[in-house]
């Protein structure tokens, strides 16, 4: 969905070439690493290439991963660790520091399921495996918790979007859509909140996006509540439920203004200029006249001067992540490979001499050029 979902920079690796002079003493073991470079090269080339598909994805992930279980886990399935668990580090650029607009709704299915997947990836990484880094994650670093809570919400937030805008070319019920859009405002909203005690230079930009989602949201359910509430004759409290439509709407735009202009990590996306943005705009004044217009001909209802409350709960469409777990460890991985690992071969680290810091370069991302806006439209 072209200039609707912010997304930071795609982090960046330095490069690891599985060589372990010394400690590799046999094929089996010479073949592992050999694999372990090729897998893992093509799974990165995968990131950037536009002709990729989740699938060809899941199935570089698969074929790495199963390699890098050896490495992580016993071959025996027990708790223990590997034993070559410590023998390779690993360094990526962090986050914060260091589509097309109409889609098929096939195309709508593989966003929702690939966003769902990717909360259930990082919840899979906060409850399993950044418990047991031997480092804790710095403030405000990609594993930190915060970052990973802000994170997996925000993949169903915008998993719940998808959603939303099935919901309304599908012409459900008001009260359904209006549920959807406070629950997907409420979203936004944690996500934000998670971020809240970070350094502002580093998650501003990042903030700004998720508190306009988060207003967007609310406009909805507002909007779509005053339909609800016109539909049961309360006409005087659906006027007042869409002038508060109208304030966050107003909100929203204010502050996709103040993202555009904020500096940060990542591509800065264009969700005002979008349609389904500016639909909302215009459902939002139709029926807000609709209201008024009934009101001062049938029901001459007084318009409350208090917002109603937005107690809404959804019954459906509520984006849970897709629980994730690594590959089986790849068949390759047999005792005798393990036993062609001698670690009392590793060379010592000289400890004694300063390293200098490695310089990660950034991934080249592939300019999308954004086509022409039809809106936000599934069919």
């Amino acid at each position: 969905m072209t200039h609707w979902f912010h997304r930071n920079p795609l982090k960046a690796t330095a490069p690891v070439t599985f060589n372990y002079y010394g400690v590799v003493t046999g094929p089996a073991a010479s073949k592992i690493c050999s694999d372990l470079r090729s897998s893992r090269a093509r799974l990165l080339e995968l990131f950037t290439d536009l002709n990729c598909n989740p699938q060809m994805m899941k199935n570089a992930a698969d074929s790495y991963f199963s390699l890098l279980q050896g490495f992580i886990n016993s071959l025996d399935e027990s708790t223990q660790e590997s034993k070559l668990r410590y023998i390779q580090n690993f360094k990526w650029t962090d986050t914060l520091q260091g589509q097309v607009p109409s889609i098929t709704e096939d195309e709508a299915k593989e966003v929702h399921r690939s966003l769902k997947i990717a909360a259930g990836i990082f919840k899979h990484l906060k409850e399993s495996h950044i418990p047991k880094l031997i480092t804790p994650a710095e403030k405000g670093r990609d594993l930190e918790a915060r970052l990973i809570e802000a994170y997996i919400i925000q993949c169903q937030a915008e998993a719940q979007e998808v959603t939303i805008a099935r919901a309304i070319e599908l012409k459900h019920a008001p009260v359904l859509i209006a549920a959807l859009a406070y629950e997907t405002a409420n979203f936004y909203q944690k996500a934000d909140h998670a971020l809240s005690s970070l350094e502002p230079a580093y998650s501003a930009k990042w903030r700004k996006y998720l508190h306009l989602k988060m207003c967007f949201y609310t406009a909805y359910a507002y909007c779509y509540h005053g339909q609800t509430l016109l539909a049961s004759d309360k006409c005087g409290e659906a006027i007042r439920s869409l002038q508060e439509a109208e304030k966050f709407y107003a909100k929203a735009e204010a502050l996709c203004k103040e993202y555009g202009e904020t500096k940060g990590p990542g591509p800065t996306v264009k969700p005002s200029g979008h349609l389904f943005f500016r639909k909302l705009g215009n459902l939002m004044k139709n029926t807000l006249e609709k209201c008024q217009r009934e009101n001062g001909f049938i029901y001459f209802q007084k318009v409350p001067t208090e917002a109603p409350q937005l107690e809404l709960k959804a019954v459906y469409g509520l984006v849970e992540p897709v629980p994730f777990e690594f590959p089986p460890t790849s068949v390759h991985w047999t005792p005798e490979t393990l036993a062609a690992f001698d670690l009392t071969q590793r060379p010592k680290d000289d400890s004694a001499k300063p390293k200098p810091e490695e310089v990660v370069k950034p991934v080249k991302e592939p300019d999308i050029k954004p086509q022409k806006d039809t809106g936000c439209y599934i069919s």
